[in-house]
């Protein structure tokens, strides 16, 4: 299965009923296989609470009817109408509301954002209407700094309950899917059930290395086959125990349960919202295909089966009570119990991936935005886009799911945790979708406030429910986000803290010019590249390089990796190039933007990739010079330079296996004028290929002498090496800091910095070339 794509048809505008279908019929195995196997374990934990059934059939039919409207309301109304059109140039999730509300007001903490980010093409949304009634909220919002550090909260405590779902959701699904073999077997020992449920989730994480692209292919034919069995088994119970069960379609019916079940029946919601779990990946998974095929998928397949199959389990509950702790798998019909039986298994596992898969995107969007500590982030399949694997999170996850199920051995426990992880994000979505009707959107607040009360109170009635129910397994998800959010919150302030040292302890300008072109020291061949947080003035840790250290490199380019509020980046508009100084300095400043779902290959050419930038960004600054030739630049504009007729940094290679027992080289020139057909340099590199690189003129292009010469200083310097200069800093909260403070950075951000990976591995810098300053940051 190829979830790419999913992507070219969306992009490029439209889409054929083919492509349509094919995507739709993919949705099945990715989205909707976590809601899919909710009919196991919805109707043992709603009926927990229930002691007795009346004759009447009350409570069968309250619950039976809380299900479908709760279902019609929530996932129809509420994710297929409204919050599937909030994407993010076709990406959903928490993550995507966040950063269309940090792109259309200044509520984003991430430091480094700058005017020209605005000028990228996935940065603009067209807005649904020209209404004024949003632009007082906008300016509040934007003036008062407070509610950005709300706004952040609100969004990390969604993430950190989707990561609560990577836990909970393979615990409850497998445990209940591999519990329906004590039907069949009655005399069989609990134990064996939750020891070979903890072998299938042993299994289930083992495999996660590998990717699930291998095996995708058969992820929807299974959800398809579950969902038909379902449908099947559900209408037959339907037809031969109660076809009066269709009555609970009424909402008077939910009146009547109330009235009769009082506060038990409000206990009781815990159970019911366990049936829209999984409704986040609707929205969530948007990127991989489009809104329409969602909702094709969902309105066509998902939607009728399940209300079907929890119609049918109701109307066999009517007649057979007996069973009421294990309604589905009795329900079966015995000659077909062991096919459904493996079905249902394998639906459980197809649906355990497909939340451990977003959980393992999520971390990385967060770490992408400076949320999170830097882990490994390692990418299964080159077909389909974003795919990730993160072992420290997976092995995580697995150990807290063997923790839950041999602690808990029971789905009922497990799914008062699961309902209160679930209803808590789609809170989240809700405040986020009313913030996005009125600054986004820029539609009446009337309408922002109608669509937060209506499906916030809601879901506060679901929380209530569940958090009653905090003593019997409740607690699991607050601890977990707990946990996860003081990791998250704390990675994101000690970066904050550590970026504003840094702004405040910059180097100024009339210091580095005074130093002269030789700044003082030997120059020396080669191209140093400083890496800064800073997207603006000299950092700090350069001025305590040149002071300590005799010589630099004829080339400084100071780097800043920034990560912006998109999606993705495209690769013509990932660099700003500006220049530092006048032009005897030699000093460049280079921003490399990426998006918070873009992916960092390993086998990327990053140094040849700057090298082509700054060739581009000195030819195009020679063509737009229109005073003095020695016209002095302190710090110049950022420039997105792109590749035209008269480009001199056209990149030319041509590639050839290299020999085993010779090195692998990359050469680069400047067209015959300036290479005269001899090569200016190799330098070694870690490529399994040869490239020669470079650069090339077009016939009838001209260039001064001035830069001709500059272009040479810049190939021979890539040819003598590229050194990587990074600040190894020690942050220490400041003497007369609060204790908070002092605990905050001096004991947990210490402890994560220490523990997670380092940049120079993060960044994949070869640590042969690896330079590091060492610096104490007194924040």
């Amino acid at each position: 299965m190829d979830l790419e794509a999913g992507l070219q048809p969306k992009r490029d505008g439209g889409t054929s009923w083919r492509v349509l279908l094919t995507l739709a019929y993919q949705s099945f195995g990715v989205v909707y296989g976590d809601v899919s196997i909710s009919p196991l374990y919805v109707f043992k934990s709603s009926f927990a609470g229930i002691v007795k059934l009346s004759e009447d059939d009350v409570e069968i039919l309250g619950i039976t009817s809380l299900i479908f409207w709760t279902f019609t309301l929530v996932l129809v109304i509420k994710y297929a109408c409204f919050v599937l059109r909030a994407d993010d140039n076709g990406e959903g999730g928490t993550f995507a509301l966040y950063s269309l509300l940090c792109r259309h007001a200044k509520l984003s903490h991430l430091p480094n954002l700058q005017g020209v980010d605005e000028e990228l093409t996935t940065y603009r949304l067209e807005s649904f209407s020209k209404a004024k009634q949003g632009q007082s909220l906008k300016p509040f919002l934007e003036k008062h700094s407070y509610l950005h550090s709300v706004l952040l909260i609100v969004v990390l405590v969604g993430t950190c309950m989707v990561i609560g779902d990577g836990v909970l959701t393979p615990t409850i699904s497998v445990l209940s899917a591999v519990s329906g073999i004590r039907v069949a077997a009655e005399n069989l020992n609990e134990r064996v059930v939750v020891c070979l449920a903890c072998v299938v989730l042993m299994c289930l994480f083992a495999l996660q290395r590998f990717g699930t692209h291998r095996v995708a292919f058969m992820f929807a034919p299974i959800v398809i086959t579950w969902l038909f069995c379902i449908l099947a088994i559900g209408i037959y119970n339907i037809c031969h125990w109660n076809h009066e069960i269709v009555k609970a379609l009424s909402p008077y019916h939910i009146y009547k349960f109330f009235k009769v079940t009082g506060k038990d029946g409000w206990m009781s919601l815990g159970g019911v919202v366990l049936s829209i779990t999984g409704a986040e990946a609707m929205f969530a998974d948007l990127g991989h295909f489009s809104q329409i095929s969602i909702q094709l998928a969902f309105l066509c397949g998902v939607y009728p089966c399940l209300m079907v199959a929890y119609m049918g389990e109701a109307a066999f509950l009517s007649k057979n009570r007996e069973a009421l702790g294990w309604t589905f798998y009795k329900s079966i019909p015995k000659p077909i119990f062991w096919p459904v039986f493996v079905v249902a298994t394998l639906a459980s596992i197809v649906g355990s991936q497909a939340i451990i898969s977003a959980t393992f995107s999520i971390i990385k969007q967060c770490s992408s935005l400076g949320c999170f500590p830097r882990v490994k982030i390692v990418h299964t399949s080159k077909n389909i886009y974003g795919q990730v694997y993160v072992p420290e999170i997976n092995w995580i996850l697995l150990i807290l799911c063997l923790a839950i199920t041999i602690g808990f051995q029971d789905t009922t426990l497990i799914g008062n945790a699961y309902g209160l992880a679930v209803v808590t994000v789609m809170l989240v979505t809700t405040c986020l979708m009313s913030l996005v009707i009125v600054v986004v959107w820029e539609r009446n607040i009337l309408l922002a406030l109608a669509f937060l009360l209506f499906f916030g109170s809601i879901e506060l009635v679901y929380i209530s429910s569940c958090l009653i129910k905090v003593h019997e397994g409740g607690w699991v998800p607050l601890v977990l986000a707990i946990i996860f959010m003081a990791v998250m919150y704390t990675w994101n302030y000690g970066l904050r803290k550590k970026y504003e040292f840094e702004l405040q302890n910059k180097v100024s300008m009339k210091w580095l010019l005074t130093l002269g072109p030789s700044l003082g020291i030997v120059r020396v061949p080669g191209i140093g590249l400083v890496y800064t947080e800073l997207v603006s003035g000299v950092p700090a840790i350069f001025s305590h390089f040149v002071t300590n250290l005799p010589a630099f490199h004829q080339i400084v380019v100071f780097v800043s990796i920034k990560a912006v509020p998109v999606p993705y980046v495209l690769p013509t508009e990932r660099f700003l190039v500006g220049r530092i100084g006048p032009k005897e300095y030699h000093m460049f400043r280079c921003i490399v933007r990426f998006g918070y779902k873009d992916v960092h290959k390993d086998d990327d050419d990053f140094e040849s990739q700057l090298v082509c930038n700054l060739g581009e960004f000195i030819q195009s600054e020679s063509d737009e010079v229109t005073g003095s030739a020695n016209e002095m630049i302190v710090d110049g504009q950022m420039k997105l330079v792109r590749a035209t007729s008269n480009s001199i940094t056209k990149l030319v290679e041509s590639q050839r296996k290299s020999d085993d027992n010779e090195p692998s080289s990359l050469s680069l020139s400047c067209d015959e004028s300036l290479s005269s057909s001899q090569s200016l340099g190799q330098l070694s590199s870690t490529f399994g290929k040869k490239k020669d690189v470079r650069f090339e003129l077009s016939k009838n292009s001209y260039i001064g002498q001035g830069v001709r010469d500059e272009l040479r200083e810049l190939v021979e310097a890539k040819a003598a090496g590229v050194a990587y200069i990074l600040g190894h800093s020690y942050v220490k909260a400041s003497s007369s800091s609060s204790f908070l403070k002092k605990f905050a950075i001096n004991v947990a951000y210490s402890f994560l910095k220490k523990n997670c990976r380092g940049p120079s591995v993060a960044l994949n810098i070869p640590h042969t070339c690896l330079i590091e300053v060492g610096m104490i940051y007194h924040v």
